[in-house]
């Protein structure tokens, strides 16, 4: 299909519905433990069949992204970046103790842009970080509608209830699971937007399958404890700095850990049976978050909104299972910065589209404005803190279009601070391309310049993926790699301009 064909059916499909509603859902620490990435692109070698039943629908008949990655793997960058199409560089958002509008500039949202331009926004359970430090309370302007968060979250996220746990029937009814109150929050709002007269934005966000992995007991069935293995790589990389270590004393914190004598140090990791207790777990509260959107969807289809609704599902980033000996994401490894994302757009992706080629989580705005039939967002300047509209990444519509990927990008960028404390602030800057990934981390001034010292280098990796798929060796030191890694760091000093020729 070219692309003047494709043009002609948006614009035959918006005569006959009117503008296509967007349905848009979020998942958190979700990595790519979906039954639709089985293969070379499943987060780990050793696992149980995943029950994924509803994503593994909606990604057959969505443009599936084996390849998608964030821009830093932890929650508030990450989502900043992703709803606004700016890398943190832009948004000067690194940690959760930080709203983009204060420190990189007041940029439109996706929400946002769908308002300003017709649609009713309407946001429900984990979107924005939130709070009012890292989002000003779920970044109002946004939104059409007052924001709706689950009664129940905070008495679910009490880290009294472990680091996991198995809900009966008869504690739900005491106190109901917040992802189910979102899930019914969002069947009810579908309902009453059945006939509205203007298009709606809706997003729902799921808080699982972030710690503490809190699901119904029912899921638990689906993994038996003997099918559960444990990671084969628990240690770090060979020629790994000390640099790139996440020191997970975030999980250590539950009262269920106490004892276990967990350091979070380099080639320590949690016990065996606690690890696999874990990620049967995880596991479970993946497929209760696959049940909840698959409640959402079916609903979407009974009312008939289907046939004219963009649906998306992205993660907002990946998750360590106690690959390399860590946990929790926090990190530079491919386990931590792949994620699961796909869009279905009704008409155009409906026989499935899989692609393999290197996409970015700073591609889904501009792919969701062109995909509702609106122009293409202007790619932004080098400074762009007084620009309040624009990209940092490029629309997914090419990959929609078998005779138009052959020009696609083939690379990757994210990025991860630290706090050393002799060297102070370090910024670890990694590039995935189809054969490796590759890491320097480098002296980082923060306000007012925001920018990398490449000239003061505290640690490089260099991963073969052709080779090496976990990530298990550094190459960054090997002398047969020397001509690869110097073609590598120019590549990544350039970075996504550079990659794009601008």
């Amino acid at each position: 299909m070219d692309i003047t064909l494709l043009l002609l059916l948006f614009a035959s499909c918006a005569a006959v519905y009117g503008k296509p509603n967007v349905l848009f859902f979020v998942s958190d620490d979700m990595r790519q433990q979906l039954g639709c990435y089985y293969g070379p692109d499943f987060p780990a070698p050793v696992h149980p069949k995943m029950h994924t039943p509803h994503l593994d629908e909606l990604a057959s008949k969505s443009l599936l992204l084996k390849k998608a990655y964030v821009q830093q793997s932890v929650c508030n960058p990450s989502r900043s970046s992703t709803l606004t199409s700016r890398r943190p560089d832009t948004t000067h958002v690194y940690s959760s103790e930080h709203y983009f509008r204060k420190v990189g500039g007041d940029f439109v949202t996706i929400p946002q842009f769908f308002k300003n331009n017709g649609y009713t926004s309407i946001g429900l359970g984990k979107i924005f970080h939130p709070g009012p430090v890292a989002s000003g309370d779920d970044d109002p302007v946004s939104w059409s509608l007052p924001y709706y968060h689950a009664p129940n979250e905070q008495h679910w996220k009490n880290k009294k209830h472990g680091s996991w746990k198995a809900v009966s029937k008869k504690m739900r009814e005491e106190k109901e699971l917040p992802d189910i109150q979102i899930a019914q929050k969002a069947k009810s709002v579908l309902q009453q937007l059945t006939n509205a007269s203007k298009p709606f934005f809706l997003a729902v966000g799921f808080h699982k399958p972030h710690l503490p992995f809190i699901f119904p007991e029912e899921f638990l069935d689906l993994y038996p404890a003997k099918e559960i293995r444990l990671p084969d790589n628990p240690y770090a990389p060979t020629e790994m700095p000390s640099i790139a270590w996440h020191r997970y004393d975030g999980i250590a914190a539950y009262p269920d850990m106490k004892g276990l004598n967990i350091t979070g140090d380099i080639n320590s990791t949690i016990p065996d049976f606690k690890t696999l207790e874990l990620r049967r777990a995880y596991y479970s509260a993946i497929s209760y978050t696959d049940y909840l959107i698959g409640y959402v969807v079916d609903e979407l289809k009974r009312l008939g909104l289907d046939k004219n609704t963009i649906i998306s599902f992205w993660g907002d980033h990946g998750w360590q299972l106690g690959e390399h000996g860590e946990w929790s994401k926090q990190t530079n490894f491919e386990l931590a910065t792949h994620a699961p994302m796909m869009v279905h757009i009704p008409g155009v992706t409906d026989k499935g589209i899989v692609t393999e080629h290197i996409t970015e989580y700073v591609d889904l705005f501009p792919t969701l404005v062109e995909a509702a039939g609106f122009p293409s967002l202007p790619v932004c300047p080098r400074d762009s803190s007084n620009v309040t509209l624009c990209t940092e990444g490029e629309s997914l519509m090419p990959l929609v279009l078998s005779n138009s990927s052959k020009d696609w990008k083939d690379v990757a960028f994210s990025q991860f601070p630290r706090s050393h404390q002799k060297i102070g602030s370090v910024m670890g800057y990694t590039m995935r391309t189809p054969s490796f990934r590759y890491t320097e981390w480098v002296k980082f001034s923060n306000e007012p310049k925001f920018e990398p010292d490449w000239n003061a280098l505290h640690g490089v990796e260099l991963y073969d993926h052709r080779t090496d798929p976990e990530e298990n060796h550094s190459r960054a030191h090997d002398a047969s790699y020397k001509s690869i890694r110097e073609m590598l760091s120019r590549q990544l000093r350039a970075g996504w301009r550079g990659a794009r020729g601008i």
